[in-house]
This record gives C-alpha cells, sequence and structure tokens, in this order.
C-alpha cells in the first residue's frame, strides 16, 4: 500500500509540473484549496475514490496507470500514447457510461436520433434527461443482449446510401476493437456525428482515420481524445432506392471541371 501511495504521489506532481501548472492552479482546475493537493503531493493525505477520479479525468490517465506505474520512468513518447487513449491499464475499456432508456418491461429500447435532434445530441448524449425525450422503437430480430440506437444521416459522403437514411448501430465500448475497414458512428466532439468508414490506428498513433465511400471526399484522422461514442453499423432504413455510384474516372473528370471552374473566376475577379 505504502509504494502505491508513493506512486500516485510522486506521479501527480511530476504530471502536474509537466502541464507547466502550479499548485494553486492545480488545485483550482481540480476543485480543491492549494493546501489539499499539496498533502496528497506530499503523501501527508491520502486520497478517496472521487479524488482518484478527478485526478484521472484531470491527467487523462487511469487510476490504476496513477497508483501502480511510476511515470518517471515512462519516456515521455509513451506518457503521450496513454494520454491519447493507449493506457495500459485502460486498453480501450475505460468505463464510459452510456445513457439509455428501457421499457416496463425491463427491456432497452433503441433510441431514435433524427436530423433535427442530432446538433443537440451532441451535447446531451451523456444526458438521461435528453436521451429520455428521443423517439424511441423496437426490432424484433435484434439482440437483447446488446445495445442500438438509430443516427439519421445527411449528405452524400456516404454513396449509395442515401441522405436522410437511418443507420441502426451497435454500441461499442471497446474502441480496440473497432474493425478496419468496417462502417462505425461516431460521435467526435468538432464534428459531431459522422458515419463513416474506419481504419482504426489508436495502437499506433491514437486516431481513428474516417473514410467516406463516395471518393469525392477526402479521408481524414480523428484523435482518440475527440471521440465520445461510437457505433458499429448493423443497418440502414430509407424510403429511397440507393443510386449506383458513378464510376469513379467519371466523378474525378467532374470534380477537375469544377476546379477549373473555380479557378477561372478567381482569376477573373483578380483581373477586377
Amino acid at each position: 500500500m505504502v509504494s502505491m501511495q508513493n506512486y500516485f504521489s510522486s506521479n501527480i506532481k511530476l504530471l502536474r509540473k509537466r502541464k507547466g501548472r502550479t499548485q494553486d492552479e492545480a488545485a483550482y482546475a481540480l476543485g480543491m484549496i492549494r493546501s489539499t493537493l499539496s498533502g496528497y503531493e506530499n503523501e501527508v493525505a491520502k486520497p478517496s475514490m472521487e479524488v482518484l477520479m478527478a485526478f484521472s479525468t484531470y491527467f487523462n490517465l487511469s487510476i490504476d496507470s496513477l497508483i501502480k506505474v511510476d511515470l518517471s520512468t515512462i519516456p515521455e513518447s509513451q506518457i503521450l500514447q496513454m494520454e491519447r487513449g493507449n493506457d495500459v491499464y485502460l486498453k480501450g475499456n475505460k468505463l464510459r457510461v452510456l445513457a439509455t432508456t428501457i421499457q416496463e418491461d425491463n427491456e432497452e429500447n433503441i433510441e431514435l436520433v433524427p436530423e433535427k435532434a442530432k446538433a443537440g445530441y451532441t451535447g446531451g448524449f451523456s444526458d438521461p434527461e435528453y436521451i429520455k425525450v428521443l423517439p424511441t422503437f423496437r426490432l424484433p430480430f435484434l439482440s437483447k443482449e446488446k445495445k442500438y440506437r438509430t443516427f439519421q444521416i445527411n449528405g452524400d459522403s456516404m454513396l449509395p446510401i442515401p441522405d436522410g437514411a437511418f443507420i441502426t448501430g451497435e454500441y461499442v465500448q471497446n474502441w480496440f476493437s473497432i474493425k478496419s475497414g468496417k462502417p462505425y458512428i461516431i460521435l467526435t466532439i468538432d464534428d459531431g456525428i459522422v458515419f463513416k468508414v474506419v481504419e482504426n490506428n489508436i495502437e499506433t498513433n491514437g486516431s481513428l482515420r474516417l473514410i467516406s465511400l463516395n471518393p469525392l471526399y477526402q479521408p481524414y484522422a480523428v484523435s482518440v481524445d475527440q471521440l465520445r461514442e461510437v457505433w458499429s453499423f448493423v443497418h440502414f432504413i430509407s424510403s429511397e432506392m440507393p443510386k449506383a455510384n458513378q464510376p469513379k474516372d467519371e466523378l474525378v473528370h467532374q470534380l477537375e471541371e469544377l476546379r477549373k471552374e473555380v479557378q477561372a473566376i478567381q482569376t477573373r475577379l483578380d483581373l477586377n
């Protein structure tokens, strides 16, 4: 127990200084007074579970790592990877509490996030009161042992899946289990809800590469610390028949023509 406490004290001091924070600044961010933080750093006081959780959130490391790992022996590059989600004690299994709804028979609903609710979902996804007002339904052919949610997509980035389609996803707790080349619904801080084919690079650089089916859209990477929820694609529902993708060469030609038109307009503007 003593060694674990020693690691915690030395670790939080190391991490605070690594952030370039004074005790006053760190204590303010953690919601405590400076003398309390000083007590933890100097092994005078023992942290409660609530305090451990606060430090875990503040430093973006698991409680196990804060207590059991001597971070002074860990290279900076590895600490960065741990902060990005590649924590040896997390391994993608960090508990993420999912707000959900159930019926009187104690079975979970499938909540529907329509287009008009997507903006609110980004901020309310973890709020049980927000989730409670979403429309709900059930599908008898889906497993009762898994959690599902349906999102309405917009745009043409995932053609031939049409604009306005409803995509049902299965909740993914362990982000390290994301399979490259498979489609997922991703909730991110900056982009909100996106539906993309995913390349899982969490092990190598702490990110996911998001790829559209429509080749006109370029792939882009999202850091794991930007992620909030991940749902694996199950099926989609649409009132429209999917349209066949245009041949890639034709799409590239159309894009090139559009670029030429934009350049011509820019040239005329410059001349004026």
